[in-house]
């Protein structure tokens, strides 16, 4: 039996893309192994969302190619954004590469595969999208959780972000068929699946290019699937969270009390800058609006520290954020440039250094109050879905997307289960079974 192995780096768009390339290679007669080195296919998976990306990249293919010399007829091929952006200048750093497609075509890996096992460089990068890009749909996902999957629900992005390489590499906002999503929650469901999580670049402006559905009708449907017991979503932008959403989260049942809202920064200059499109205040009033009608939901977000011409009064303006909204949890990250963007041609007027410190002040910050957030969780009884066994303990997620430790027997494992919280550590938390 052949075997594949990938690599996947970046967002749950491109994990969800690797779990469909996986169902591709399974329907061709490869099986999966979690050792690289007795791969036949290796497949890198790649984002280009920042520089560091980008590099580890480079360092895995430099590894990978080893398994050439086991098996020179192995085929490694790369895809994904960072393909889409520069695949043709990857072919000139590694020219062992056998195959480079983009994150349109990816249904086309059959005969791009079938090209490089002939002795053939199987290089497709699309410039315009495929319309027949839904024919990836068709395909199951493989997946290493058996009771939580990612389902893409729209694929690219209308907004501009001045920082942001995704509308390039992924090209306009294309809504998926709600019969089509729908058929897919119930496939999902039918393999045992018990959390779907929708997924998107901007998973909030579904339908808007459809015309006949938008996405709070699209949160009631899905959950109209009998067997659904969980839902989430990401990632929404903030302009597109109306009230209409946030009501149809609250009133359904199954969507869990947990969303990740990216501000970036928490300067009105640095937003403009950016063209993030919403001011502090009006972020802020998206926020409250959340808490009203949510009033123990759990809330992320994604910050970006050092944008071009951020000055430390900007930087403040972002610590004020994250102490009034208090987070549960803060995915942040020093701006880096990425090439074709407009903040790209930006100047970088504050030293490395400083911005360097302020991300790491940021950090501390951010552990305090997430430690402060998990401290209020001990002697709660909160709802888990068990979705492993490991170390001899089963683990699983809150509604709030907290990992829960536990003792258990392994029968539980995709149940939801009743557990009082005993002792919150600062990035987890343990507890005991009620029932």
């Amino acid at each position: 039996m052949k075997k594949f192995y990938i690599k996947t780096f970046g967002c749950q768009m491109n994990v969800n893309d690797s779990q469909k390339m996986a169902g591709i290679l399974k329907h061709l007669g490869y099986e999966p192994t979690t050792n690289w080195e007795e791969a036949d296919v290796i497949l890198v998976n790649t984002c280009s969302v920042r520089e560091k990306p980008d590099q580890k990249v480079l360092s895995a293919l430099g590894e990978f190619k080893k398994v050439k010399k086991k098996n020179p007829n192995a085929v490694i091929g790369v895809c994904g954004c960072l393909a889409q952006r520069a695949g043709y200048e990857l072919l000139q750093k590694a020219p062992y590469l056998d195959m480079v497609f983009g994150t349109t075509n990816i249904h086309h890996l059959p005969q791009l595969l079938d090209e490089a096992l002939k002795g053939n460089k199987a290089v497709e990068i699309l410039e315009e999208i495929d319309e027949r890009e839904t024919e990836l749909d068709k395909y199951p996902t493989v997946r290493e959780n058996k009771y939580t999957a990612y389902l893409t629900v729209i694929r690219g992005c209308d907004k501009k972000c001045t920082y942001c390489i995704v509308p390039y590499t992924r090209g306009k906002e294309r809504s998926r068929r709600l019969g089509d999503i729908l058929r897919e929650v119930k496939e999902l469901v039918d393999d045992g699946v018990k959390e779907i999580h929708l997924l998107g670049q901007n998973v909030t402006a579904y339908g808007k290019d459809l015309g006949d559905v938008k996405f709070w009708e699209l949160l009631y449907a899905v959950a109209n699937v009998e067997g659904v017991e969980r839902i989430r979503f990401t990632t929404g932008h903030p302009r597109d969270l109306d009230e209409d959403i946030i009501k149809a989260m609250a009133d359904i049942p199954q969507v869990c009390e947990y969303l990740h809202l990216p501000i970036q920064a928490g300067s009105d200059r640095i937003l403009k800058a950016m063209d993030r499109g919403y001011t502090q205040k009006e972020y802020l009033e998206k926020i409250e609006l959340l808490k009203k009608y949510i009033p123990n939901i759990a809330l992320s977000t994604d910050i970006i520290v050092g944008f071009p011409g951020e000055t430390y009064e900007d930087y403040l303006e972002t610590i004020k954020v994250l102490k009034e909204v208090e987070y549960d949890q803060v995915f942040s990250f020093k701006y880096s440039p990425r090439p074709g963007t407009p903040a790209a041609e930006m100047e970088q007027t504050e030293d490395p250094k400083e911005i360097s410190k302020r991300l790491n002040d940021l950090i501390q910050l951010q552990k305090e109050i997430s430690f402060k957030k998990n401290l209020a969780y001990e002697n709660k009884e909160v709802e888990v879905l068990v979705e492993e066994e490991k170390d001899g303990k089963l683990v699983g997620r809150t509604r709030t997307n907290k990992l829960v430790y536990f003792e258990g027997r392994n029968t539980l494992l995709g149940k939801l289960v009743l557990t009082r919280i005993t002792k919150a550590n600062r990035y987890s938390l343990e507890g005991v079974l009620i029932k």
